[in-house]
Order: structure tokens, then sequence, then C-alpha cells
């Protein structure tokens, strides 16, 4: 797509395992989109403390700029971050056929950038890219992209899928042999071995470097010129 015309990259990994085979995951496929113009920072929930949403509505009404969300957590850096982003990327492990805890509750708070007074629509047709890291195959790993991108679609995202890829939905990454569930204690790192894996997470990502660079190109369109 030529020049990447300053597009910032945001992953995030909603692993409580740092360095573990989700953020070796999300770091090679990260790596995919290193270039010009393209900017790229990564944040491990298990760093920050994100409490759960309330539901209490404050985002609706009582919004102001460094304050998005009544809980005081560390929830105001997280929301900057994304913001500022592009293309977000939302990583998880799969333990339960579904997105990690962290990453659910991470996502519920999300929902000021639907409703918020100051940030509603912020994150309208930016990129969403949704990879998961499997101990087996056929445990989860689809059921939890749909986590991510029913979020991308609530958010009014694009989210950024590949049918040549192992899964259309994601980046898909196996953490066991072959996806066998088999513990074999010489491997640590099992998504490193994955090649077919890690080849889905460049294809999510390079694709969504595509459909970012299309979106600022154009962003300067007057959509009410575009003829009916």
């Amino acid at each position: 797509m030529g020049d990447a015309m300053g597009i910032r990259v945001l992953g995030i990994s909603g692993s409580p395992v740092v360095d573990g085979n989700l953020e070796t995951f999300l770091l090679a496929s990260l790596k995919s989109v290193e270039k010009p113009g393209v900017t790229i920072e990564t944040a491990s929930l298990a760093k920050y403390r994100i409490e759960d949403c309330r539901h209490c509505n404050f985002c609706w009404r009582k919004q102001t700029e460094g304050r998005y969300c009544a809980l005081d957590d560390d929830g105001q850096l997280l929301f900057e971050k994304v913001e500022s982003a592009d293309i977000l990327v939302l990583a998880t492990p799969v333990y339960f056929m579904r997105t990690s805890a962290r990453m659910a509750a991470f996502i519920d708070r999300l929902r000021l950038f639907i409703f918020g007074n100051i940030t509603k629509k912020k994150l309208r047709n930016k990129v969403g890219v949704s990879l998961v890291v499997g101990w087996m195959r056929h445990a989860g790993i689809e059921t939890t992209h749909l986590n991510h991108l029913l979020a991308f679609g609530i958010l009014e995202m694009i989210a950024a899928t590949s049918h040549d890829s192992v899964s259309p939905l994601g980046g898909s990454a196996l953490s066991s042999e072959h996806g066998m569930g088999r513990f074999d204690p010489a491997v640590r790192l099992g998504t490193e071995h994955d090649k077919s894996g890690l080849a889905s997470g460049r294809m999510a990502m390079e694709r969504a470097l595509e459909l970012a660079t299309i979106i600022k190109r154009g962003t300067a369109c007057d959509v009410n010129a575009v003829p009916r």
C-alpha cells in the first residue's frame, strides 16, 4: 500500500502471564508491520489495574478531558492509548472457549467509546485485529475471535480478516505441538514453533495496515459529495 502515512498500532495483551506464549505471538505479529510511518506500542493488562465496569453511566454526561470514567484505576491511561491508535489489536489466550477475564473486563470498559459525551464514536472506522492463542485445536480459538469481532462491530470499527489464514477471523496460534494438547517440559514457548499460526498473525496485521492506509487516505474526502 505504499507509505503508511503515520499509522499508530496498539497491541493489548489480555494474558495474566508476562512474556508467555500470548505475548510472543503478539510481538511476532506486530513485527510484520514494522515499517516507516508505523508506530507500534504494546500494553499488557497484567501490568494494569482495570476494574469491572459498574454501568454507572458517568461516561454519558460527565466526561472531562483526562477523566473518561468514574473508576479510579489505570483505565484512563489505556483509554487514551486506544483513542490515539489507528489499529487496535486485542490479543488473548483461550482458557474457557472465550476471551480472557482481563480482556473481557477491558472490553466492557470500552463502552465509553460508544456513549461518552467526549469519546462517543472515537473508535469508529478504526481497524481492529483479533489475535488468539489456544492450547488445543478446536478448543475455543474461533469462539474467542468472535468475542473480539463482536466488540469491534459494536464500536463501529472495521475488523481486519484474511481468508488465506488458518482462520479467517484473525491470527490464530497453538501453544502445544500441532495443537494436540501434549505437554512437553522442554518447550516453554510453543507458539514460536507454530509456523502456520505465526503466518496467520502476519496476515492479519498486514491486512490491518492495508485497511488503515486506505482509511487514512480517505479521511479528507467529503462523504456528502459521494454519489448515492
